[in-house]
This record gives structure tokens, C-alpha cells and sequence, in this order.
């Protein structure tokens, strides 16, 4: 059997059908889903460890410990964002493993329905606690009044209607809080990874 080359142009084309092949496939891998069942209704977040990967590591092993089961959207600012996990019931501030490196340069905006952490002034500082943005809040994006910004990670991909309620909720002074805290308990019953089908 007689083997010919490729012409040169023609190899460069099939390089360019595997590289775009790979990168389609790399696309179109499932990225992890959470689901959270609150006493508002429900809501699944999709995560990206491709942006995010130590804060979403971080998240899903709180999800996986059940550390967001039982507690609350503690504040609630309407053109804001809605923001929870880590009070309980109670009002009382849940233990927390350490905090996770600040990923907010990774170029996902504080946009409408998209999920970020909560920290201190200290950009380091971001453990449980997350928010979901019902605005586009331009000003938590990197870099931030304060320099830094805040890390998004995902966003809100099923049950929007459920923020939308929880935004909406009438709020006032609760446990140590004097301001935004929901006048009727916003609960989060669960929060478990969804399993690939």
C-alpha cells in the first residue's frame, strides 16, 4: 500500500476540527448543580469550578456536610441581593471550617441571578456564607471600592420565581440584626448536590 501525504492545509484543518472538537467537549461537560428546598420554594445553582475552583470546592464540601440545612436568608435588601447560610434558625452563627482565597478576578460579573461570597472587609475572609445578586451590582465586581471585589461562582440556573419571592419579602429587626432580616423566617431545608442523570 502506497501512503501519500496530506496536503499541508488540509492537516492544518483537521487540527482545527480536533482542537475545536476537544474544546466543545470540554464545554459541554456537566458543571455541578445545587439543589436548595427553602419554605419560599426552591431553587438550583449551577456551579463553575473552571472559574472558581476554590470556592466552589469550598461550598460543595458545606453542601456535602449539610452545614446549610436549617438556616436562614438572614438579610434580605431588595435591589441588593438576597444572602444566607450561616444562622441558623435560632439567629445563632454557625461553626465554620477556614476561609477560602479570594477568586473575585475571574471574569463573572455580580450580575442578576448569579451566586457569590460573603466576607469581611477582609478580602480572605469568605467561609459558608453566600448571596444570590437580584440586581447587577457592578460595583461587588473585581476590583471593588474597597480594591478588591467580590467572588461570583455560579448562578441561579432553575426557580428564579423563588428569589424573586424572597427579595420581596417584607423585613425588619431580627436576633442580633437591627435592619433586613425577613419578618416571616426564610428557611433553607436543604441544600444537596443534584446527581448526574
Amino acid at each position: 500500500m502506497k501512503w501519500t501525504r496530506f496536503p499541508v492545509a488540509l492537516t492544518f484543518a483537521l487540527a482545527a476540527i480536533l482542537q475545536f472538537f476537544a474544546h466543545t467537549g470540554a464545554l459541554a461537560q456537566e458543571m455541578p448543580r445545587v439543589k436548595f428546598v427553602t419554605s419560599a420554594g426552591d431553587f438550583v445553582v449551577e456551579l463553575y469550578p473552571d472559574k472558581a475552583p476554590k470556592t466552589v470546592a469550598n461550598f460543595l464540601q458545606y453542601v456535602r456536610d449539610k452545614h446549610y440545612d436549617g438556616t436562614l436568608f438572614h438579610r434580605v435588601i431588595d435591589n441588593f441581593m438576597v444572602q444566607g447560610g450561616g444562622y441558623d434558625g435560632k439567629y445563632q452563627q454557625k461553626p465554620t471550617r477556614p476561609p477560602v482565597v479570594l477568586e473575585a478576578s475571574n471574569g463573572l460579573k455580580n450580575e442578576v441571578g448569579t451566586i457569590a461570597m460573603a466576607r469581611t472587609s477582609d478580602p480572605n475572609s469568605a467561609t459558608s456564607q453566600f448571596f444570590i445578586n437580584v440586581t447587577n451590582n457592578a460595583k461587588l465586581n473585581a476590583p471593588s471600592p474597597d480594591g478588591f471585589g467580590y467572588t461570583v461562582f455560579g448562578k441561579v440556573v432553575s426557580g428564579s420565581e423563588t428569589i424573586q419571592k424572597i427579595k420581596s419579602t417584607a423585613t425588619g429587626a431580627a436576633g442580633p440584626f437591627p435592619s433586613d432580616v425577613p419578618k416571616t423566617p426564610i428557611l433553607i431545608n436543604s441544600a444537596t448536590l443534584e446527581k448526574k442523570s
